[in-house]
């Protein structure tokens, strides 16, 4: 079955931007660029008038950057799906904490924008039409906190539940899952610990963090330390100092 076409608007200060997010969306089926902005006010306006199912959506622009123009339609009940596309990195974590769908770095590769629309395509098809602001925060799953990751160039969005554990070296913080490993935008394991809340994370050493959800084995080590296994037998391993085996007991009642 043929996918219905989806009307996208281009909100975008430069012009060359908006030209090269055109000349990639013509390639793709099932789109159809409805109009474009070259500031946030403007932006604002024809999202009012549009109605459009996607916006591509830059952050720094005159008048009312992205999270400003947000904030506008939020007022107003209108919350269409929404692709960062920007050359800033530092504002992804944000990004997702307003529920984008995608936070694409420029300038913006064709598989990766097509992707990103196809995650908004099946994010519309879970609500059948436009998303108000209570349909996209159940579509996008953020009951369950998210955490943005660096991976190379990209930038990976994970539920917290997938976490098996956080680690620090040499003052770099990497986040460790089943499938990925990246750097969260976070100083400290201290910091990173009050983002993901302390529900199901604990300290267990002063440079790891593990999800205990994930925890499969602890077994001794040596002079009263201890070693976590994650997820399973062949899972990776932490370490979990005698100071910290105190609190994890109290946790998971060993």
């Amino acid at each position: 079955m043929k996918d219905a076409e989806l009307n996208i608007l281009i909100i975008d200060d430069e012009r060359p931007a908006r030209s090269d997010l055109k000349r990639i969306l013509s390639r793709l089926n099932g789109v159809r660029v409805v109009g474009e902005a070259a500031d946030g006010v403007a932006g604002v306006k024809l999202v009012k008038r549009l109605e459009p199912d996607i916006v591509l959506l830059d952050i720094q622009m005159p008048g009312l950057n992205g999270f400003q123009v947000l904030e506008k339609l939020a007022e107003e009940g209108i919350m269409p799906f929404i692709i960062f596309v920007t050359a800033y990195d530092e504002y992804a974590i944000k990004a997702f904490e307003v529920n984008a769908v995608d936070y694409l770095l420029k300038p913006v590769e064709e598989e990766r924008l097509s992707e990103a629309v196809k995650r908004a395509r099946e994010a519309i098809a879970q609500v059948k039409g436009h998303a108000d602001v209570e349909a996209l925060l159940r579509t996008l799953g953020q009951e369950q906190k998210r955490i943005a990751l660096r991976v190379g160039e990209s930038i990976v969005l994970v539920d917290s539940d997938d976490i098996l554990y956080a680690t620090i070296s040499s003052g770099e913080v990497k986040v460790v899952t089943e499938e990925v490993e990246g750097i969260p935008n976070v100083r400290s394991l201290d910091e990173l610990l009050g983002e993901l809340g302390s529900d199901n994370f604990v300290r267990v050493h002063r440079a790891y963090i593990a999800n205990i959800k994930k925890i499969y084995e602890i077994e001794p080590w040596f002079n009263g330390s201890y070693r976590v296994k994650m997820k399973d037998r062949k899972g990776p391993i932490v370490p979990l100092s005698r100071q910290r085996a105190k609190e994890l007991r109290k946790r998971v009642k060993w």
